[in-house]
């Protein structure tokens, strides 16, 4: 039984992890990000490359800023974060593609603690991630602040949403299909299983640390199955915050999207690559389709159909 509260133990295994060596094509392309955004103070990398090494896909990165972009499109960035773009560039005679999401720091340390209705930011920082550049030290220390702040909302979450006893696991798969639904995302069924097989230990360690960091007291059986103490009020409390998340999340998803089809940086070069890993069929990018990605999106979708109906 565990009865103890030593946040130290998830601040350690989050610092670890955001120090973790990362593949030399994406400090490259982190380098190249810190110096394309105006007052960059952290770039973070994540997602499915960094968890299979698969470095023929696109990487994800989050630009963290001191400040918002100037204009309209830092007006929409303040409202609707975070900003989208897709680049690419050449390391080592290999095209590396990056899918970027940019916002500022300041939002982002807000958004991991749960007290908006976004999931979009704490749901993915409590899967692995390597913090890739930071302009300081204090930034670095702010950084893994924030991200053993996702795995505690995460894990409230999912000890609210999930059994009264499980594995990690159970808690965590509830927690991801659960998110998926509620951002308004199209993932293939069991898409949380890839995530948590890759290494089922890392996240049984992050869900206790996170418990044992808010205090949660927890039974853990010789066979890892926990049975979190939870009582009938708090629970009450966090499934009705996380109503209020379902009802709500996906108006904002859709909201975002919208922005993003008019607002996102090199959408048509991001689109075409998509297309051709997964049909075969090559798009070529012309000056108008990159400036008018809605424009020729019908175009694009004709080429692909009566290409895909042409006989072997």
């Amino acid at each position: 039984m565990s009865r103890q509260n030593p946040s130290s133990d998830l601040a350690t295994l989050v610092a670890e992890e955001l120090r973790a060596p990362a593949p030399r094509p994406a400090i490259a392309m982190a380098q190249e990000l810190a110096t394309s955004f105006a007052t960059t103070a952290a770039v973070l990398f994540y997602g499915s490359v960094l968890r299979t090494g698969d470095l023929d896909g696109v990487l994800d990165f989050y630009v963290l800023t001191r400040r918002p972009r100037a204009g309209l499109r830092g007006l929409a960035g303040r409202l609707l974060w975070p900003d989208v773009s897709y680049r690419e560039m050449q390391v080592e005679g290999r095209t590396v593609r990056a899918k970027v999401a940019a916002m500022t720091l300041e939002q982002f340390t807000t958004a991991v603690r749960g007290r908006g209705i976004d999931t979009t930011v704490w749901t993915r920082f409590v899967q692995p991630a390597v913090l890739v550049w930071s302009d300081s030290p204090r930034v670095t220390a702010q950084l893994e602040a924030a991200v053993a702040d996702a795995v505690v909302t995460a894990a409230r979450f999912a000890t609210a949403l999930g059994p009264a006893r499980g594995s990690a696991e159970s808690f965590w798969s509830v927690l991801f299909r659960q998110t998926y639904a509620a951002e308004f995302r199209v993932e293939a069924r069991g898409r949380e299983s890839l995530i948590l097989e890759a290494d089922p230990g890392r996240y049984h360690r992050m869900l206790t640390a996170a418990w044992k960091a808010s205090g949660t007291r927890f039974d853990l059986a010789p066979d890892l199955e926990a049975s979190p103490e939870l009582s009938p009020s708090e629970r009450a409390k966090i499934l009705r915050a996380w109503r209020l998340r379902q009802w709500l999340g996906k108006p904002l998803n859709f909201a975002r999207l919208a922005k993003a089809a008019f607002t996102f940086e090199g959408a048509a070069r991001y689109a075409a690559w998509k297309i051709e890993r997964h049909t075969g069929v090559h798009v070529p990018l012309t000056p108008w389709r990159e400036r008018h990605v809605i424009l020729a999106a019908p175009g694009v979708l004709w080429r692909l159909w009566r290409t895909r109906r042409r006989p072997a």
